[in-house]
């Protein structure tokens, strides 16, 4: 091999080593960050909560597009190599703004890939989704799903008090079980055909999928676009020829405020124990 040979290849390695940013408005996104992690876990990670202003969902499109590119420029500083966005509402209305932003790093949104999985998973493509208001006024999986299956009947419910819920880890009980009924009998419980697939269009509900289950009946497919997007994150990779070939290495977390209670409620979402002191809080302030 010679020496121009040997310098390419030391390039590619540093390219491949390099690390996957994955960012939210809190620690829903961290459902994300578990997918990826089991499909890829050679990859280093490092996740950012933006703790500190959350939830993005009420909020307008232009402050939800002005803090994603405030929270993905804080993890671009880590020389990332592609950036996930997973969190519902700022894929929905962010993506394009992001994508132009920080080019050439690839930018994967959550919608896209739950609205493929959705479509793949409904027998009679009558899907309803759930969401944050600003998922829902912005109508990204009606036009995701839409472009898959021109046919499909699509609806949507904002249901933003899952998110206060699952950021209490309040997941299990009467609360849960009262809110979820609450909002979802109109679309499940009406005299019509009811919808036989449920895309969870935010990364915290898939934590209340037991009272979200038990309110939609039996039947009814539950859409968590953490997997697919993961499986989206590889197929990535493998296309750019950027999977890392090193040894598994620990996870970065990175939150703009309350970082004991980032650890806390976080280590619910991704299914382990986060220790507070390896949890770096940073400050977003252009």
């Amino acid at each position: 091999m010679n020496d121009k040979q040997t310098g390419i290849n030391d390039k590619q390695t540093e390219m491949n080593d390099k690390q996957i940013g994955i960012f939210d408005s809190g620690v829903g996104g961290l459902t994300v960050m578990a997918a990826i992690a089991r499909q890829l876990p050679r990859e280093r990670l490092v996740y950012l909560g933006d703790t500190a202003r959350l939830p993005y969902g009420t909020k307008s499109a232009e402050t939800v597009s002005r803090y994603a590119v405030q929270a993905t420029r804080a993890l671009m500083r880590f020389d990332v190599k592609l950036i996930v966005v997973a969190c519902n509402t700022a894929s929905a209305v962010a993506l394009p703004v992001l994508t132009a932003a920080l080019a050439p790093v690839p930018v994967i949104g959550v919608v896209e890939p739950g609205a493929r999985a959705a479509v793949a998973a409904s027998r009679s493509g009558h899907i309803a989704v759930i969401g944050t208001e600003g998922t829902v006024r912005g109508g990204a999986y009606v036009r995701a799903v839409h472009a898959l299956k021109p046919d499909a009947r699509v609806e949507q419910k904002a249901c933003p008090l899952f998110v206060g819920l699952a950021e209490e880890g309040w997941t299990e009980g009467d609360v849960p079980e009262r809110v979820a009924t609450r909002y979802l009998h109109d679309v499940f419980d009406g005299a019509g055909e009811k919808p036989d697939t449920l895309v969870l269009g935010c990364t915290h509900f898939p934590v209340l999928t037991q009272p979200i289950a038990r309110a939609v009946g039996a039947g009814v497919t539950l859409v968590d676009s953490a997997q697919t997007t993961a499986e989206e994150v590889a197929r990535l990779l493998d296309e750019k020829d950027l999977r890392r070939r090193g040894a598994a290495a620990a996870p970065i977390f990175l939150a703009t405020d309350a970082v004991e209670r980032f650890a806390r409620v976080g280590s619910l979402f991704l299914g382990r124990t986060i220790d507070p002191a390896h949890v770096e809080l940073v400050d977003l302030a252009p």
